[in-house]
């Protein structure tokens, strides 16, 4: 099996896309489940604890399935709006289910929780796309949709 963290760019994307994802959703996580979902104190520190946890595996796959979705986007405000919420919202929804409802969330909660996550991320699906691109520039990689970044591992510094 082949070591792909091995490779220095490699490493660099993966940290880009999983600090951005763990910063990003720690913060907007607390607010929807202290405040939409009604969970208790000590329920969102385990699901922000568990959330952290499993946004380390998730966070490049879903660099990576943004940057394939955004490729489709146009220039437009509007188109870009359009697919960095639907990039977020198809990956990330699932997900933030499975993990409320695994620290306790239920009936009404887990319900209130998913929709209000589903509205949170319509709304946050291009700040966070702008903010993961922002943190790939820190990280001194592209911004994702343009190129394949999996296909240019190699190719960072051209751009």
């Amino acid at each position: 099996m082949v070591n792909h963290l091995a490779n220095p760019e490699r490493r660099k994307a993966f940290l880009s896309d999983t600090v951005a994802l763990i910063l990003f959703f720690t913060t907007t996580g607390i607010v929807n489940e202290r405040f939409i979902a009604g969970m208790t104190w000590d329920q969102v520190f385990q699901a922000r604890l568990t959330g952290a946890v499993l946004m380390v595996p998730v966070a490049r796959p879903y660099g990576l399935w943004r940057d394939f979705l955004m490729k489709r986007a146009s220039d437009a405000r509007l188109s870009q709006l359009l697919w960095d919420s639907l990039a977020l919202v198809s990956f990330q929804v699932p997900i933030y289910g499975l993990i409320i409802a695994s620290t306790g969330a239920s009936g009404a909660g887990l319900l209130w929780g998913i929709l209000g996550a589903t509205v949170m991320m319509l709304f946050l699906g291009r700040p966070y796309g702008a903010f993961l691109n922002w943190v790939r520039t820190l990280f001194g990689l592209p911004p994702g949709g343009e190129r394949p970044m999996s296909l240019n591992i190699g190719k960072y510094s051209e751009k």
